[in-house]
């Protein structure tokens, strides 16, 4: 071989090695998806967060072994402005330190990224309020720190446009690759596009997919990505149209291809009272995933969080 020809193949060498650092996860870490008809096994059960208010979604790091839930902040207005409460819990469910995110959004969900001993948080952010409610229309990053507020112009925040036009954005980050995936809303649907998260945070976005929400699932709750494939939580409070077990289903879509392939109702936590969906996230506990989901329970002013897991896949 040349001179010349073993540069060439040290530099793709070089690429291959680029690659692999913006997305070290191996393809075996995120093979197969969850069965949705399996069992739920309970994670938490009726634990309080900082605020009083119902759970919104939530988010694992996996490496600190911290739960962090968002919520509309405590007080008349906050939905809404915007206003968030952020709570970083044991994995036991006890409430270790908080946020205020002003001006944010709902927190329909959100993603963490491991940071040392802390993390950086992944939200929704300028909220845009039609005087109800209040939904993001870009992403932030922020470092966790106890106790801090932060408002839509922080100098804490680093702010990402990824789909130019998009509103209602939100994101959650798959743990077994490495991936961020943006639900937003485009010209008339909800959309899920795929980016590497070391890429995003390089200023170089690329979509890696980008497929439709199905149409028809009902009240849209949460989202959780695990490989190839989405998990989204639909579903309502008990109430007199919607009595125990309630109306909670859990819809798994290949990002690859768009297709729905599996569908299932959840009656984790059917003896719940209120009992509300809120919010996927992925757990990893010595090497296995779980899909994991929220519910919101408890009377009002003194909500309380609930988290559910399944861990076969298929």
């Amino acid at each position: 071989m040349t001179r010349r020809g073993l540069l060439r193949l040290g530099a793709g060498a070089a690429a291959t090695a680029a690659l692999a650092a913006a997305e070290p996860a191996s393809a075996a870490a995120a093979e197969g998806r969850f069965e949705l008809t399996a069992p739920s096994t309970s994670l938490i059960w009726k634990k309080a967060l900082y605020d009083e208010t119902v759970l919104q979604s939530f988010a694992f790091d996996n490496v600190n072994g911290h739960i962090y839930t968002v919520q509309v902040k405590n007080g008349a207005g906050s939905d809404a402005a915007g206003d968030l409460c952020l709570t970083r819990l044991s994995l036991s469910g006890a409430v270790l330190g908080h946020m205020y995110l002003l001006g944010f959004g709902h927190g329909v969900q959100i993603g963490v990224e491991p940071a040392g001993t802390s993390a950086y948080l992944w939200t929704e952010t300028d909220g845009v309020s039609d005087g109800e409610t209040s939904r993001g229309s870009r992403l932030a990053r922020f470092r966790f720190v106890n106790g801090q507020t932060l408002t839509t112009t922080s100098s804490a925040l680093t702010k990402y446009t990824l789909v130019s036009g998009a509103n209602n954005t939100t994101c959650a980050i798959d743990p077994s690759t490495n991936r961020l995936i943006m639900r937003y809303r485009g010209e008339s649907t909800f959309r899920y596009a795929v980016y590497s998260l070391a890429a995003v945070k390089a200023g170089t976005p690329t979509k890696l997919h980008d497929v439709a929400q199905p149409s028809g699932l009902g009240t849209f709750q949460g989202y959780a990505a695990y490989g190839n494939f989405v998990y989204m939580l639909t579903g309502n409070a008990y109430g007199e149209t919607n009595p125990p077990p309630g109306n909670t289903y859990v819809t798994c879509l290949d990002l690859r291809t768009g297709e729905q392939v599996q569908r299932a109702r959840s009656v984790a936590g059917k003896s719940l009272d209120y009992r509300e969906p809120e919010g996927m996230a992925i757990q990893i506990v010595s090497g296995a995933p779980r899909l994991c989901l929220g519910l919101a329970s408890g009377v009002e002013k003194a909500r309380l969080a609930n988290i559910f897991y399944k861990t076969e896949l298929v």
